[in-house]
C-alpha cells in the first residue's frame, strides 16, 4: 500500500515532461523533480501505461511520430521508478461503488477508474493538469493542480 506521501501521477503529466513542444513541459519536469527531491512515493497504474502508449501512437502539432521502441523503453522505465497499481478485483468493486454514487459517464469511467484505484492502494493525492475532470471527486483524493 500506498505511504503517506503517495502521488498517484495522471497521464497528462507524463505526456507533458515527454513532449518538450508542450506548453507544460517545463512545469511538468519541474514539478515531478521537486515531489522526487521531497520523497514522493510516485504511483501509476497499468491503465495510464495503456493510456500513455495510445496518446502517443498518435501523432499529433506536440510530436513527430515517435518510435514505438522508444514508448515501450518509456514503458519500462516507468514500471522500473514508480509504484504500479494494477486492476484487481478491490479496483473493479470500487470503481462500481463510484459510479453509482457519482454521475460519470463515458471517458469519464477511466477518471472513475484512477479515483478507485488510488482508493483501492490508499494514494491520498493525484497530480493532474485536468483538474475539472477530477473536482467531482475532489472529496474522495486531493487533487494537486500541476500548474
Amino acid at each position: 500500500m500506498a505511504t503517506h506521501n503517495a502521488v498517484f501521477i495522471d497521464i497528462d503529466v507524463l505526456i507533458y515532461a515527454k513532449l518538450s513542444l508542450s506548453p507544460f513541459h517545463r512545469q511538468a519536469v519541474e514539478r515531478l523533480q521537486t515531489l522526487e527531491i521531497a520523497g514522493t512515493q510516485f504511483w501509476i497504474s497499468s491503465q495510464i501505461i495503456r493510456e500513455y502508449l495510445s496518446a502517443l501512437t498518435r501523432p499529433s502539432d506536440l510530436s513527430a511520430h515517435i518510435l514505438v521502441a522508444t514508448l515501450v523503453e518509456d514503458s519500462h522505465y516507468f514500471v522500473s521508478q514508480f509504484e504500479v497499481a494494477e486492476d484487481n478485483r478491490e479496483t473493479t468493486e470500487r470503481l462500481l461503488t463510484l459510479i453509482e454514487q457519482v454521475s460519470v459517464g463515458g471517458k469519464q469511467v477511466y477518471d472513475a477508474n484512477i479515483v478507485a484505484t488510488m482508493q483501492a492502494y490508499e494514494i491520498p493525492s493525484l497530480l493532474t493538469h485536468n483538474t475539472q475532470d477530477f473536482n467531482r471527486f475532489s472529496n474522495l483524493v486531493t487533487l494537486m493542480p500541476l500548474v
